[in-house]
């Protein structure tokens, strides 16, 4: 009996000894800067006679190695790290950090085809922002993001908004996507949109943003640029465990009194797992910089009041008042994989802002000069709602080895309140656009050297458009005219190829074909105007095309190539939109307008010096013909109509012009030791409208020469980032007559004619790990609390502004 006892107590000592050695064998590989587990790392050892390859959660069983066998850790996007296990194992967690290359031409994008490409194939500039980046620059919007990147200007009429400019073209000339989805409809205006801030910043996973025309993969708009936004996906199990994981993050700012929660939970099986996140952001009026031009300070305000409104003192000229706002943006995510080859996704968004000021219509002066035009200028509500149902099919088609098949509906609405100084009647209109899309793409990888994308799109929108007016004293509403013909239609249909072929080992050629169709049916209602047209009807086609090469003469340089066409097809806004574009100018329907065309060539040099120094160049010229402008115009013969009470001259979109931007844009990385660093970015751009009797002007959304110069250090623990970002000036020899017409928003040169100044700011951001599941983000910005406005913005930028972070992570 005690032999026995004895036994069951040496055999239970064994047991737990070898399950402490196979434990010990047990390793979790993650990201040195967030702690972020890398899966698929490559283990081996010098002769790769042994080889193991870690999991989704990071973790790799060392076992077959022995303790002094050289190991060496290898993944696509990491430097290569070399060590022994007996090394390894004297570290109690048993963890292996990887650091980030330098600059990884390996890296895998998805902008160009929808699918998966090595960045070292694609001819075009691609900038990519990771959701770690995100964090850490802790932007409040998606278009802070955007313009954080250093690539990106972003132009600002409110606090509520931000429309991205790129490579001289914005607004409707740029396309947004929202995992492959287009956000662009059919009421995209050609004046600034705000669209961008309904995507939140906290939900995305990457972001990639193509520079030049991409309309050969997504159609119409595509013309300086394509912005994806790839949102987070519910993360599965292994096996048949549970993955359960979330985030809380708060942010505090105090230039604008910012306070956002953010919460997002994970919950993962083997082959369904489901996402859920929202966010909840209130902003109060932003408060501008001390020292700058006294000609953006807000002086005084106008109080709406029934009894009469009234034109008061502000007691802080610095704060601009109204320009706070709150946002509410919520993401539901369900994916299901039944197997291998298929995956499902589910996507439910959801965004709604409160009502939120138009800050540049209320700093407008009156005609005299002593007061402000307008009493009241707001929007209301701007709501998002997506619904997305992807399929995904790998590896088991016949004439294919990739199929994705994508079905979205969406909803938006906005609309627009205003009232002069003293005016009883509020004038408001209110849109909505229901719009459908669907698209198949497909992928085939089995042809040798070639590499063929190919697929198909539909999309269909549908607007609903209503005009009121109020008088606030009798509370009596009226009817009055729309923006947009009510139950207009835009759709188009599409179908495109895009082939990639490896010419040689270090050299891709990749060439693509797009045909789009589009319908547009507008019915006029003269209720209010007498029309000289009932409707406008308009079906159009377009052909558009790309040719690109990439060149890699050695693993560290590579020279790209790339000439492409794109376009944009007029929609309803261009077509059939009656608004106060200015001060005393109306725009008009026109029912007779084409596509306009876009033809750019661009050429660009990478080069890596052994991971220490990576320099970035790019040349770019795009040429834009039959360009959609507005211009002055009649209306039933009349230069001037009556609109809102005011006379107003007349003005409409018109295929009127030519414009040709050019410039050039540099960057570069330098690594100095393990924990120090430095980056630079510089955007130079030039461009120019020619009307149809030969005159030119500058181009209205050409952005000034922009850069910043950041110093990074960072260790496992700590990153810190000081930064300096800076504007050029456009004096007003080079301000588009459209901005000239705003003087207002512009400081006065010598002469007394309005210009956009130069300026910088200093700042600096950091973030600190106080744990694994804590994080904590501090950043200053506009240190030396600089007072200025970007260009072609209404409202003028935080001065020092401190925003603070909290994040936790379970």
């Amino acid at each position: 009996m005690k032999f026995s006892v004895n036994m069951r107590n040496i055999i239970f000592v064994v047991c737990f000894l070898i399950i402490q050695v196979v434990q010990a064998q047990e390793f979790v590989i993650l990201d040195a800067e967030n702690k972020e587990p890398i899966p698929n790392v490559a283990i081996y050892n010098n002769d790769k006679s042994k080889t193991v390859i870690s999991d989704l959660f990071g973790k790799a069983d060392l076992g077959i190695f022995t303790a002094n066998e050289r190991i060496i850790f290898k993944h696509i996007g990491y430097q290569l790290k070399k060590t022994s296990k007996a090394l390894l194992s004297r570290r109690e967690n048993k963890t292996v950090y990887l650091t980030m290359n330098a600059e990884q031409l390996d890296e895998v994008v998805m902008s160009i085809s929808k699918w998966e490409q090595q960045r070292k194939d694609i001819p075009q500039k691609i900038t990519s922002i990771d959701a770690k980046s995100i964090a850490f620059t802790s932007p409040q919007t998606s278009a802070d993001l955007l313009q954080n990147s250093g690539k990106v200007f972003v132009q600002k009429s409110q606090l509520g908004g931000g429309s991205p400019m790129i490579r001289g073209f914005a607004t409707n000339r740029l396309l947004i996507t929202v995992d492959g989805i287009r956000m662009n409809n059919a009421i995209f205006r050609g004046g600034n949109i705000q669209n961008i801030i309904s995507i939140d910043p906290f939900t995305i996973k990457n972001t990639e943003v193509i520079f030049g025309p991409g309309s050969v993969i997504y159609g119409s708009d595509a013309i300086g640029g394509v912005m994806n936004f790839y949102t987070q996906t519910p993360q599965l199990a292994v096996g048949d465990s549970l993955r359960i994981k979330g985030n809380m993050d708060y942010r505090y700012s105090t230039a604008n009194n910012e306070n956002t929660l953010h919460a997002d939970l994970n919950y993962g099986k083997r082959k369904w797992g489901l996402l859920t996140s929202v966010s909840y952001s209130d902003f109060g009026d932003l408060k501008m910089g001390k020292y700058g031009p006294e000609s953006y300070l807000r002086n005084n305000y106008v109080v709406p009041s029934v009894s009469g409104d009234q034109l008061v003192v502000n007691p802080n000229p610095r704060k601009q008042v109204p320009s706070g706002y709150d946002q509410i943006n919520v993401m539901q995510k369900v994916t299901y994989k039944p197997n291998n080859f298929w995956d499902l996704d589910m996507g439910l968004f959801y965004s709604e802002t409160s009502d939120y000021s138009r800050y540049d219509r209320l700093i407008r002066p009156n005609k005299a000069g002593d007061g402000l035009r307008s009493a009241e200028w707001y929007y209301g509500p701007q709501k998002w709602f997506m619904a997305n149902l992807q399929a995904e099919q790998k590896g088991k088609g016949k004439f294919y080895d990739g199929l994705k098949i994508t079905n979205a509906y969406q909803h938006f609405e906005e609309s627009r309140n205003d009232r002069g100084f003293q005016n009883p009647n509020l004038y408001s209109t209110a849109e909505k656009v229901d719009a459908l899309s669907s698209n198949i793409d497909f992928e085939n990888k089995r042809m040798g050297d070639f590499r063929l994308y190919y697929g198909g799109e539909y999309v269909f929108n549908k607007i609903h458009s209503d005009g009121s007016q109020k008088d606030i004293q009798t509370n009596e509403v009226m009817g009055s005219a729309s923006r947009y013909p009510d139950g207009s239609t835009w759709q188009t249909l599409a179908g495109y190829f895009n082939l990639e072929y490896k010419l040689k080992p270090n050299m891709t050629i990749l060439t693509g074909l797009r045909y789009s169709h589009v319908w547009i049916n507008a019915d006029f209602d003269t209720t209010y105007y007498g029309f000289p047209f009932q409707g406008a009807n308009l079906s159009t086609g377009a052909l558009t095309g790309s040719l690109g090469l990439s060149w890699l003469p050695k693993p560290d340089l590579q020279v790209t190539w790339n000439g492409s066409t794109g376009f944009r097809a007029p929609n309803i806004d261009d077509i059939g939109k009656i608004f106060d574009s200015e001060p005393g100018a109306v725009v008009v329907p026109n029912p007779d307008l084409q596509p306009e065309y876009a033809y750019n060539m661009e050429v660009g040099i990478q080069k890596n010096f052994k991971d220490k120094l990576v320099l970035k160049g790019a040349a770019f010229y795009t040429y834009l013909v039959d360009a959609l402008v507005r211009r002055d115009y009649q209306f039933n013969g009349q230069d001037e109509i009556e609109y809102n009470g005011e006379t107003s001259r007349v003005q409409a979109i018109q295929n009127a012009a030519k414009a040709y931007v050019y410039g050039f844009e540099f960057g570069m990385e330098a690594f100095f030791t393990e924990n120090l660093s430095m980056q630079s970015n510089l955007t130079i751009t030039e461009g120019i409208e020619e009307e149809e009797d030969g005159t030119d002007s500058p181009g209205r959304h050409v952005a000034p020469t922009f850069g910043d110069v950041h110093v990074i250090w960072k260790n496992q623990r700590f990153k810190a980032d000081l930064f300096l970002a800076y504007n050029g000036e456009i004096s007003n020899d080079n301000l588009a007559a459209s901005e000239i017409g705003k003087g207002y928003i512009y400081e006065l040169d010598a002469n007394g004619n309005p210009y956009s100044p130069s300026w910088y700011t200093l700042n600096v951001r950091s973030q600190y790990e106080l744990s694994s599941s804590l994080k904590l983000t501090a950043s200053l910005e506009n240190i030396t609390n600089q007072r200025y406005r970007p260009y072609s913005s209404g409202i003028t930028a935080a001065g020092t502004n401190l925003i603070l972070g909290l994040g936790y992570h379970f």
